[in-house]
This record gives structure tokens, sequence and C-alpha cells, in this order.
């Protein structure tokens, strides 16, 4: 990877090490959400924005159903900064083994884990080791034996080929440098006829330059993301069939103002000239693809 591959690593591991600890500390919701808050580094702890219910942050609120997480202990579901909900979307099946692509506080993981039943297992892969702590924690907590969670990183996945039936994923491909090489690695370790299918961070439309060029918005999820047809070519240079997206919540002004407050273009380095081109150019959507059998 290259230099400025691995300084966005960096500040992608960072961010996402503070939002574990402050999970642990506070023992509530970060307010370190996947987009949000983050993009004006201005989360607030008792802010709320990561859970099953409603915080401020419009792209991670609301995306899990209060009896789907019931069960679930408070720090998983506080540590999920994602942008959908793949689990309801991927149509897993019992003995199915899946694989979360950048895990987190695990909460996907141990929602998978409950889908496919003993006969299957869920894995939960993650480069920081507090979100790794956090998950492991989380699945002790939980009492779910058929769970394992890897250290690595999305560009170099640790398992063998062939070794999974689905990938899923929730607003991390979009912060990886080299999408390229995580959508082959995706496509190696899935077995023949696997089902690729994320939630991720998607663009109708460019974005501002100034977007584009800030390193901490790539762990707010908007600077990194692909268009949909970018996302749909890498899919096929990997190998990938059948690739579809579907936009599951779309973002306006309004949304970021909620997310940000009321200055949010000086937050993001923009002036009034650019707010035409912001509404609705960033959306979340599901991601689906399949590995030919």
């Amino acid at each position: 990877m290259s230099g400025e591959g691995e300084r966005i690593r960096e500040v992608v591991r960072a961010h996402y090490a503070e939002a574990a600890k402050r999970v642990q500390e506070v023992g509530g919701a970060c307010g370190c959400a996947c987009c949000g808050d983050t993009l004006a580094g201005s989360g607030d702890a008792a802010s709320g924005g990561a859970g099953a219910g409603g915080g401020r942050d419009p792209v991670t609120r609301d995306l899990y159903g209060a009896a789907d997480v019931a069960t679930l202990p408070a720090t998983a579901v506080d540590a999920s900064l994602g942008c959908g909900n793949p689990v309801a979307l991927a149509d897993l099946g019992s003995g199915d083994v899946v694989l979360d692509l950048g895990s987190g506080g695990g909460l996907d993981v141990l929602l998978s884990a409950r889908r496919v039943g003993p006969s299957g297992k869920a894995f939960g892969l993650d480069m920081t080791d507090e979100m790794l702590a956090l998950a492991r924690e989380n699945q002790r907590k939980a009492g779910v034996a058929n769970v394992e969670f890897l250290k690595g990183t999305i560009e170099e996945i640790p398992l063998p080929d062939g070794a999974v039936d689905v990938i899923i994923s929730n607003c991390v491909i979009n912060l990886s440098a080299d999408k390229d090489r995580v959508l082959r690695e995706a496509f190696r370790v899935l077995k023949p006829g696997g089902r690729f299918a994320v939630s991720d961070i998607v663009l109708r439309r460019p974005l501002p330059e100034p977007v584009r060029r800030s390193l901490e918005l790539w762990a707010g999820c908007v600077a990194g993301a692909l268009s949909e047809d970018e996302y749909r070519a890498k899919l096929a240079a990997a190998g990938f069939a059948d690739a579809t997206i579907q936009v599951t919540r779309e973002y306006g002004i309004e949304d970021a103002r909620e997310a940000l407050g009321p200055d949010f273009l000086g937050a993001l380095g923009l002036g009034a000239e650019d707010l035409a081109s912001l509404d609705g150019a960033v959306v979340s959507a599901f991601v689906r693809a399949r590995k030919p059998a």
C-alpha cells in the first residue's frame, strides 16, 4: 500500500480505536458515527447516534429493530458505526459461514451468528485492537459460541481461498484506500456461488474537491466513497457477477445540518456555492454481487 494509503489507514484506525474507548468508558453511544458527528469532529458521548434507536446522526440511527438487539450487550449496539443493516438484507441461511469486513464492536457478527445457527459460523475481521477487545467482550456477554474475531485488514483477509459463503460489511469498504484489493480479497475467500452483500456509502455525483481532500472525512465515510458506476466496475474487475446497488437512505442538506450543526459548511471547509452539489449526492446503499459458481 502507498504511503498515502497507510496514512489514511492510520487515520481510520485512530478514529475507531477512540470510538471503542469511548463506548467502554462512557457506557453509552460513542457519538463517533460513521458519518455525521465525525465530520465536524464534535461528537458528544451523551448525544447518542450509533444505536438501534434515535441519536441525532441521520446515517446511523434506526438501522436495527429493537427486538433484534434486545438480547445483545448495549456496548455492541452503541459501538455500531454503520450506515445500514446488512444482516437483515443478506438472506443468511442455517449453516452459512459469514465474514464481516470491519466488524467493529461485533453487532453484525452476533446478529449473523444467530441467523446461521449452531451449524454455521460468523467471522469478524478488524484491524483495531480496541474494537477487537470490545467485540470479544460482547461475544462473552452474549454467550455466542459460533463466532470468531480475527485481527487483520480487509485488504489482506487472513482466511484461505473459498472459506466463506457470504461476505457482509457495514460502511467500511469506502474507508479503504485500495478498494480494488479489498474486492479481490473478498472474491478470493468466497466459495463458488458465494454472495457479497454489504452496506456502504455511495455517491450519486461527484463531491466538491475540499471534501475529497479531507483525510478526517475518510473516517467519516464520505471522502472515500465510490460512485454507483465505479462500484459496479470494480466488482466486475474483481470477478463478481450480477452486481446491484439498492439505495436504502438518501441524505440532503437538512441531514447535514442535523448531524453537524448549522455551520456544517464551515465544518467541511465549503462555501454556500457548494450546497447544490451536496444535496442528495450521498446515499447509503446495499451492494450485492455473486461469485460465479
